[in-house]
């Protein structure tokens, strides 16, 4: 017989020990205010200390210092043995030897991944005194593993924003301030990163905290908590279409099993829901997502609200939605989450086992990524690969085999070097691994919530190949750096320049004061090559080091794990002397970032997050509502990232004009690339007679089609013939130019927009030729008709300066390593 949940959080129940209910310890009950995460904190940890059956843990810090905490909640039994069921589990999916010795499964609730999506961490409150009170039974077979904020930075923002603005006692009017967040919101971390959709990739602390843990664990179940619109009612699984092909049918029945006991509880309260809708199962990098590749039943729910909702707030049918309310939903759900494991558990944990025991499905046996000598490069997919737990090794030298070519898109024959990195399907991790580099990624329906194409091997700009033919590995180690020493007298020292660490070095020497040039062509010196975009640093450009300048350089270098060519004379065996017009001087730019109302947070703060925790240069950030008394003079480099800019009128278009025009370089990224055009600002509005004919047709054609019945409930599909949600596109380079030093004559592009750009009238330096050059993800018939003959990158002269065009974002995420070393020529290279 099921245990019936309690609905009401205020009911009287029996205490263990001298626990306090969530309003007793705060002084006011769970839904009357906000509660700041410190308080939050607090209460876990009174909840620890004062159980025998609660673990409390901190496993990471947030940005601003927060602390990020996990709860185990279970019997005093399981407790005690908490280390034996995690390696229990381990052993079921085939990462540590052995049989398990107990049957205990593992359920895992994250709550606030978005900061302003806050009832869920009120929530998590009221679930863990819930659990120790009332629900020992289910904690017998059953560890409840609690994070009750996954982004304590956001939601603290949010928070912060509510006690500040939010009336007293609250105005439900939809109108008030109290529900209108300024820029940019507390649904982000620090950095503004979406934490939901980095799962996988991991570039953010927050995110490599919690998956060092998660990975150890690896959970039966997993539930994400969310919120969205006020008006939407409660969402939970099944997931809707699509879901990854890779998806278990009993992963797919066990979130109906788990959905169904939640409708019955929600029935039971008249509350309204949906299922098998909007949030799909496909994007690995999710909260249900990654879990779910990694064998778990991985579900997320989401509750009416979000930063708009407040304390409380009138719905579209005059109803009011309370954060009592809210609360309660997501009390409801998470209790029923375990209820359902508990009674489940040998089922779960027999099924779990399946999961990482057959592979024989998989279409592909092993992927092979090329070794192309770019060592940074392979020793970061090395690392990215070890923080998933996926499994690698270094091919056995083989020839003849035949499988999937990613620079072409079609099948070809390949051969296997000792420096290649070798991922096969014989290991624990195999689904994941298959999901994040197989090529193409089968979507049944393309209608669904983020991109759907991401393959690893185009993500870090890798030769690769994927075949059904299994291919032995043999151990892959790092090669370890070797540190240098100092010369005892130098002309210069020259650097290769290929990867995002030789960025960073060059960042250090910059910030230094270290004058440092480059090359624009291939210079070869006594046997050595030295190609486009090679750092010199040569001591006449830098006499103030006097005798330290070959120990000051060298030590910068192997610092950085940076090795250098030291040069004994400036006359070159072939290519430019280093006095040459061709080696450039490059001069230390400052760098600003525009932010705030009208510019895509999540864009900025990927950028923010680059120059700061990666690159390590520095940059200054300035608001757009006070841009107009900024004095640009100061600044080589401004960047416009992805935005609508809708705040900036004609004077303020007009003040960036002159100061490119007076020598300044301006970085237009995505939707800030429209402003420049609708503002007549570039070329980009100067569409030719053939494009704009084309366009012509184009409407001619739609609205022939609209005289035709187009069935109400299939309008949505037919807009995405006009969407590109995430697909890879090859893109031809013309390598020669400073924007692409350090690259071939080909760059994968992520595009997640459907704009399409005429060529400049000059430099064009990366384009799009054809629409075979679609190589994964869905993009929409008119989009795949246009995408021929379009601009991705170019560098157009105005007066003295430059704008470099980005219609593709190269820091889309932070996942999309290839486009880094990409943004950083912008910066440092074009316009020298």
């Amino acid at each position: 017989m099921k245990v019936r949940l309690s609905i009401s959080l205020l009911l009287p129940v029996l205490l263990q020990a001298q626990i306090q209910a969530p309003k007793d310890f705060l002084g006011y009950e769970l839904g009357d205010k906000f509660t700041r995460h410190h308080r939050v904190v607090d209460y876990f940890t009174h909840v620890s200390e004062n159980s025998d059956i609660v673990n409390l843990t901190q496993y990471g810090k947030t940005y601003e210092d927060r602390p990020l905490l996990l709860a185990y909640v279970s019997s005093k039994e399981n407790l005690a043995n908490l280390d034996g069921i995690r390696k229990d589990n381990l052993k079921r999916a085939g990462i540590l030897e052995g049989s398990p010795s107990g049957n205990v499964a593992v359920v895992w609730l994250s709550y606030n991944v978005h900061g302003n999506e806050s009832s869920s961490t009120e929530a998590s409150m009221a679930t863990i005194y819930e659990l120790i009170q009332n629900r020992s039974e289910w904690l017998k077979n059953t560890v409840v593993v609690i994070d009750p904020c996954i982004n304590p930075d956001g939601r603290d923002r949010y928070a912060n924003f509510f006690w500040q603005y939010g009336n007293q006692p609250y105005n439900p009017d939809p109108n008030s301030r109290e529900h209108d967040e300024f820029w940019p919101g507390g649904r982000a971390n620090h950095y503004l990163f979406d934490l939901n959709r980095d799962w996988a990739w991991q570039t953010q602390i927050e995110s490599q905290s919690r998956l060092k843990v998660y990975n150890r664990w690896l959970p039966q179940v997993h539930v994400d908590f969310h919120e969205q619109s006020v008006n939407s009612p409660y969402y939970f699984a099944p997931a809707a279409q699509p879901y990854h092909e890779l998806i278990t049918q009993f992963q797919r029945d066990f979130q109906d099993e788990v959905g169904r006991n939640h409708a019955k509880y929600f029935d039971e309260n008249n509350w309204l829901y949906f299922t098998k809708q909007v949030f799909d199962l496909l994007y690995p990098s999710y909260g249900d997502s990654y879990p779910i590749y990694n064998g778990s039943i991985g579900m997320t729910y989401e509750q009416a609200g979000g930063g708009g909702a407040g304390l409380g707030i009138i719905k579209q049918e005059d109803d009011s939605l309370t954060l009592k309310d809210r609360i309660a939903h997501h009390y409801t759900t998470g209790l029923s989450t375990v209820e359902v494991a508990s009674e489940n558990a040998d089922r779960l944990l027999t099924e779990y086992g399946k999961y990482f025991g057959d592979n024989s499905s998989l279409k592909y046996k092993s992927f092979v990524l090329k070794y192309d000598g770019n060592e940074d490069k392979f020793n970061a997919l090395r690392s990215w690969l070890q923080s998933l737990g996926i499994e690698y090794g270094s091919g056995l030298n083989t020839k003849g085999l035949k499988g999937y070519n990613y620079r072409t898109g079609g099948s070809g024959s390949f051969s296997v070097g000792a420096n290649d990195l070798v991922i096969n399907t014989s290991q624990p991790k195999a689904t994941l691994a298959h999901i994040l580099f197989e090529p193409k990624t089968k979507v049944v329906d393309s209608v669904t919530y983020d991109i759907t194409a991401w393959g690893v091997p185009y993500a870090y700009g890798v030769q690769a190949f994927a075949t059904s033919q299994f291919i032995p590995i043999n151990e892959s180690e790092t090669k370890e750096f070797e540190a240098q020493q100092a010369p005892v007298k130098t002309y210069a020292f020259y650097a290769k320049w290929n990867s995002i660490e030789d960025a960073k070095f060059l960042a250090e020497l910059l910030k230094n004061n270290i004058k440092v040039r480059f090359t624009e062509r291939v210079i070869s010196y006594k046997g050595e090559s030295f190609d486009r975009g090679t750092l010199i640093i040569a001591k006449r450009d830098n006499k103030v080091l006097g005798n330290n300048f070959e120990n000051t350089i060298t030590e910068i270098a192997n610092n950085f794990n940076r090795t250098t060519s030291a040069i004994g004379s400036g006359y070159m065996d072939q290519g430019p002397d280093t006095g040459s017009r061709d080696v450039r001087y490059l001069k230390r730019p400052k760098i600003a970032l525009l932010s705030g109302d009208g510019v895509s947070s999540l864009s900025f703060g990927a950028t923010w997050h680059f120059m700061e925790q990666e690159l390590g240069y520095p940059v200054t950030v300035l608001g757009t509502d006070y841009f107009s008394d900024v004095d640009l003079s100061g600044y080589n480099v401004l960047v416009m990232q992805d935005g609508w800019y809708n705040s900036f009128k004609d004077a303020e278009m007009k003040k960036i004009a002159e100061w490119v025009s007076n020598g300044g370089k301006l970085i237009a990224i995505q939707g800030a690339l429209n402003k420049l055009k609708d503002s007549d600002f570039s070329d980009l509005n100067q569409y030719n007679s053939d494009d704009e004919k084309k366009e012509m047709e184009r409407e001619d054609e739609k609205r022939e089609e609209s005289t035709q019945l187009t069935r109400y409930e299939n309008q949505q599909r037919e807009s995405i013939k006009n969407n590109a949600p995430g697909a890879i596109y090859r893109v031809k380079l013309d390598d020669s130019n400073p924007l692409v030093f350090g690259y071939s004559d080909t760059y994968y592009s992520l595009k997640t927009r459907s704009s399409r750009v005429a060529y400049l009238e000059d430099n064009n330096v990366g384009i799009i030729e054809n629409q075979s050059d679609l190589l994964s993800g869905f993009a929409g018939e008119y989009v795949r008709e246009d995408m021929a003959k379009t601009l991705v990158f170019g560098v157009e002269d105005k007066g003295q300066g430059q704008i470099v065009h980005m219609v593709d974002n190269p820091l889309f995420r932070s996942f999309w390593q290839n486009g880094k070393l990409m943004f950083v020529n912008a910066l440092f290279f074009v316009g020298q």
